[in-house]
């Protein structure tokens, strides 16, 4: 009997591919798979994030390379040294940023006193006019208000908060400088030997792979330096029209204002609104209401331009993303990386999704993002 009810047994017992064979089963291979990756993401991120130091100036490195990589191209093509040619480049990217802060802080120097002055009349008629409103404090709370302020900022400074923090910025000024200085090596051999890095990396793949990987470096390089150099164009475009606007309206820090127009625009959307506010209460405080409410509307002018007009001439249709995938970019970068975080979203997702076109030809994109037939005559 029991030779006879083992083989009965085990044959109606299910096997393993038939538990992972039906629709349960797919599902729960397609949650294992969802698992596997979302760990192994999480994981690079976080280890990424401890060694930022190193990461961040490779990644603005790799940005800065392939953004001047046309310049590097042509002065290859006029027999020019590959060590003189980087030193070209890199003189020109220091003078570039080293004139940028000039003008700041030139533009601000001179204005400075001037704006103070109006911003410092324009709270104490703020005051003035806080006591005549129907809901205003009495003088009693103000004052009130004030003291608990004073002893409120009094503690800090005095407090062991106060002193860590101090030590925590020295660290990050070393940081930055750090930073800085592997940045400027990395982009000096990246110019350099770009080309010979590539070749070596492409060692381990052939055939197909390799191919495959020859495209996707390409597009890295191409998407790179074709959104920093049409960002930089239509920024540009930007910060020239609101500086014309500041300055036949007379406001004060119009080329401060500018330049900050034109370095926020690396953050879109969030960038624009950001500098269009802060120019309407420079008016503000400088020139009133009126003035201030021009100003919004020059800014607001100059944004359709770009959106309707430059972005698609200078950028082109191929580097332009959903505005969702922009502000769920710009979300991610934030949370991981602050400001600078969100200046390097929007390009490295402009990245994955050039990737996911050339994956499987120079015009083919990966298999689950080719348009459906139906999607194509439409």
């Amino acid at each position: 009997m029991g030779d006879g009810a083992e083989p009965t047994a085990r044959e109606d017992r299910p096997s393993a591919f038939r538990l992972w064979s039906d629709g349960l089963g797919y599902l729960g291979t397609r949650s294992l798979q969802i698992i596997i990756v979302l760990t192994l993401t999480a994981g690079l991120i976080w280890g990424m994030r401890q060694v930022s130091l190193v990461v961040i100036p490779v990644l603005l490195a790799l940005i800065f390379a392939s953004t001047f990589a046309p310049v590097m191209r042509v002065l290859r093509r006029k027999n020019v040294p590959d060590v003189l040619a980087t030193v070209i480049v890199l003189l020109g990217i220091v003078l570039l940023l080293t004139g940028i802060g000039w003008l700041i802080v030139w533009a601000v120097k001179d204005q400075w006193d001037e704006l103070a002055s109006q911003a410092q009349d324009g709270f104490t008629e703020l005051v003035n006019t806080i006591p005549q409103l129907p809901f205003a404090p009495d003088q009693d709370q103000l004052l009130e208000w004030r003291d608990q302020f004073v002893n409120w900022a009094t503690d800090f400074l005095t407090s062991s908060q106060f002193g860590s923090g101090a030590i925590a910025g020295v660290s990050a000024v070393g940081s930055f400088v750090t930073g800085l200085v592997l940045m400027i090596v990395v982009l000096f051999f990246f110019l350099k030997d770009g080309p010979k890095i590539w070749r070596f990396l492409l060692r381990p793949f052939e055939g197909a792979y390799r191919e495959r990987a020859q495209r996707v470096g390409g597009k890295v390089v191409q998407t790179l330096g074709s959104y920093v150099r049409g960002t930089a164009s239509v920024a540009a475009v930007d910060a020239i029209g609101i500086l014309i606007g500041l300055l036949i309206l007379g406001v004060p820090l119009a080329v401060p204002l500018a330049v900050l127009v034109f370095l926020l625009a690396f953050i879109p959307i969030v960038g624009a609104t950001l500098a269009g506010t802060l120019a309407a209460l420079v008016a503000l405080v400088s020139d009133g209401f009126v003035t201030a409410i021009i100003v919004v509307g020059i800014v607001v002018l100059v944004n359709q331009l770009e959106g309707n007009f430059l972005q698609p001439v200078l950028m082109g249709r191929a580097l332009k993303l959903h505005s969702l995938v922009i502000l769920l970019a710009l979300t991610v970068g934030t949370v991981l990386s602050g400001v600078l975080g969100a200046v390097l979203a929007v390009p490295i997702a402009a990245v994955a999704w050039g990737i996911v076109k050339v994956w499987d030809g120079p015009e083919t994109p990966a298999k689950w993002a080719r348009p459906s037939p139906s999607e194509v005559e439409q």
